[in-house]
């Protein structure tokens, strides 16, 4: 078993929302196809991937049935995080609710909430944008505010994840390493948002792995630094489409 990551896949098969990604350029060329290869060569059913949002361009979950019937009918057991273009998001129930009623049994919810898997644990939410100056392109909001929630939310993620840390530790003697999942990076450039760097930090995450940003190339050095949390920018174009291989810190005695 592997635990696998990869966000912002932007999936548009419905023709109804047809936002194909290849109008942005090359990297995007035939996307989807080289997606699914690329996956099918590294999954199997026994992984998992953690897909740190922007999934589906979608705009209501009856317009995204094409593009979750693709992402189920890929290997592995696929945990979906919240992005800022997921339009088609609800609430947990209706989200569970219509994976069922259409049979995608590989697909469940990451959000404000944490998973025991072999080897880690691992708990997601959306985030936000790393600095005020870079939040312009969703008009006027509350900067301040829509940190303080989404840390909120952050919180409850880490309290599940402790949570279940906690309990496993008592039941085996290891205490297994949690991974955070966000879609909006909480580092990114000379950008640092620290409320969320300082909760990382607190609940002492090993890896936190995000997406969002598009066209990099080379990564910054304050994602590549050796202090903790381990970065991993997941974004699917800086990727090529390979699903990355999440190499899980040792077992703390």
């Amino acid at each position: 078993m592997a635990i696998f990551t990869i966000a912002d896949l932007h999936l548009s098969t419905n023709t109804k929302t047809d936002k194909s990604m290849e109008k942005f350029g090359v990297r995007w060329t035939n996307y989807r196809a080289r997606l699914e290869a690329n996956w099918r060569r590294v999954v199997s059913d026994e992984d998992y991937v953690i897909c740190p949002g922007d999934i589906s361009w979608a705009t209501t979950l009856e317009e995204s049935v094409s593009d979750f019937a693709f992402l189920d009918s890929l290997p592995g057991k696929k945990l979906i995080g919240k992005g800022n273009h997921d339009f088609w998001w609800n609430t947990a129930a209706k989200m569970n609710r219509f994976f069922c009623e259409h049979g995608f049994t590989s697909l469940s919810i990451l959000y404000n909430n944490a998973y025991l898997l072999p080897g880690a644990v691992v708990c997601g939410t959306r985030g936000w944008f790393s600095d005020k100056k870079i939040q312009n392109t969703v008009g006027e909001v509350d900067f301040d505010k829509m940190v303080a929630r989404e840390t909120g939310r952050l919180r409850l993620s880490l309290d599940a994840a402790k949570q279940l840390q906690n309990a496993h530790a008592a039941e085996s003697g290891k205490k297994l390493p949690i991974c955070a999942f966000l879609h909006f990076p909480p580092v990114w450039m000379d950008f640092v948002s620290v409320p969320f760097l300082e909760l990382l930090r607190e609940y002492d995450v090993r890896v936190c792995a995000f997406g969002h940003i598009h066209n990099v190339t080379v990564l910054p050095p304050e994602v590549t630094a050796a202090a903790p949390p381990q970065f991993l920018f997941c974004a699917a174009d800086y990727l090529e489409f390979l699903p990355k291989l999440i190499a899980l810190p040792p077992q703390d005695p």
